[in-house]
């Protein structure tokens, strides 16, 4: 049973047993205290940290120890964010039921001895050195075929190459942190709505990057998303009810003053009025096309364009540069159709040459090669067009502010 370590809360969210968090905590604090430590020796007050992948998990990690020196988290596919459900099982199942025997065999093979600590790493640098390296060589021709120059292969090969052989270090944290099907044990989809920024009065920027055929699922960074954004609707009302108790205080200050009268109930109505805690983050989804989870390799121009937007710096991109879709969830897209304009929308969708496309749009544009190409194709047209359109739109209006 793959939730074992898990127990029940109340709200039936599935919450790691004790010694599971002992668990995760301590394999964690082994990376997150070696960057706190680099952070202290290189005095930098604040940190953009971008991850992939198990580095993405890491950075949240991170944010969640030391949320003072974090300014925005950029996580490139990362590992660990949705919550493993019976669903997933049943999927993952019925995907293994369909596979010829002699893989199935190799995939309980492969989980088992992950189960055990054998690490990708270790495994390789246990067999003989030829068969070692033509087994990273066939990952690289195979997995990335965007890459088509023979040096440029070649030299990647050999760096992962020599990378896997060197003595194990941090890769012996995975199996502490990760189950065997890559679904962390304390999943980040409850974690990152729980950080947060006092320094900063309107959110941590929290941004997902994923590839079109990539095989971390996006759909745990639309959830996040979502939790969010709801969070952040609950803090706006609670900071609208905080103003109203301050400024009835303030009158009857203000009246208690004019009939110079002491009023006991005033200090009574002043001590309501708490400090309002920081908001919730604020979370990007975005995808880059024909990438998977290897993002920066198979498309980096688009990759590129993805984390200088993540960055802040888009309003720096050249015309012309290609760059990522961004997806918000059904609920951002139902607000955003009533009122465009609205604030709590338009802190999202904004204004420069980019479409924002639905989580209906998502579930197309994420389908990668198990995905009916045609779907696909139709709405990366649509989003072409669109790209296209608003394109033109903010050329129209740099034309009019240099006349």
């Amino acid at each position: 049973n793959s939730n074992n370590s898990y127990k029940k809360t109340e709200t039936s969210q599935l919450k790691p047993d004790d010694q599971t968090e002992h668990k995760v905590s301590t394999n964690e604090s082994f990376f997150v205290e070696s960057l706190e430590s680099w952070r202290q020796q290189h005095n930098l007050p604040k940190l953009t940290l971008a991850g992939h992948s198990m580095g993405g998990y890491l950075s949240v990690a991170y944010a969640e120890k030391y949320p003072q020196h974090v300014e925005r988290l950029i996580l490139l596919s990362p590992v660990g964010v949705p919550q493993k459900s019976e669903e997933d099982d049943l999927k993952i199942q019925q995907r293994m039921d369909s596979m010829p025997v002699y893989v199935r065999m190799m995939v309980k093979t492969a989980r088992y001895l992950f189960d055990k600590g054998i690490t990708p790493g270790s495994f390789l640098r246990s067999l003989p050195n030829s068969k070692s390296k033509a087994m990273v060589d066939s990952y690289v021709l195979n997995r990335l075929p965007a890459i088509d120059c023979d040096n440029e292969r070649t030299v990647l090969s050999e760096y992962l190459y020599q990378n896997s052989m060197m003595p194990g270090s941090g890769e012996y944290a995975l199996e502490g942190i990760l189950t065997s099907g890559a679904f962390a044990r304390v999943p980040l989809v409850h974690r990152i709505p729980q950080l947060v920024n006092s320094d900063n009065g309107d959110g941590m920027e929290v941004h997902f990057i994923y590839g079109e055929n990539d095989w971390m699922d996006y759909k745990g960074g639309l959830e996040v998303q979502r939790q969010c954004w709801k969070k952040r609707l609950e803090w706006k009302e609670m900071k609208e009810q905080k103003l109203q108790v301050t400024k009835q205080v303030k009158k009857q200050k203000l009246l208690a003053d004019e009939c110079s009268h002491d009023d006991a109930s005033i200090k009574t109505t002043d001590s309501n009025n708490d400090i309002l805690p920081p908001p919730p983050p604020k979370v990007f989804v975005h995808g880059v096309r024909n990438a998977g989870h290897l993002l920066m390799l198979d498309n980096y121009k688009e990759f590129n364009a993805a984390v200088i937007i993540a960055g802040g710096g888009e309003g720096k991109l050249p015309s012309g540069m290609p760059r990522p879709v961004e997806f918000v969830c059904s609920e951002m897209m139902a607000e955003s159709d009533r009122s465009i304009t609205s604030d709590s929308v338009g802190s999202y969708i904004r204004t420069f040459d980019r479409h924002v496309m639905s989580e209906k749009d998502a579930a197309n544009f994420f389908r990668g090669g198990h995905g009916n190409r045609r779907e696909q194709k139709e709405v990366i047209d649509k989003m072409d067009h669109s790209s296209e359109k608003q394109g033109d739109m903010v050329r129209a209006e740099e034309k009019k502010i240099v006349e």
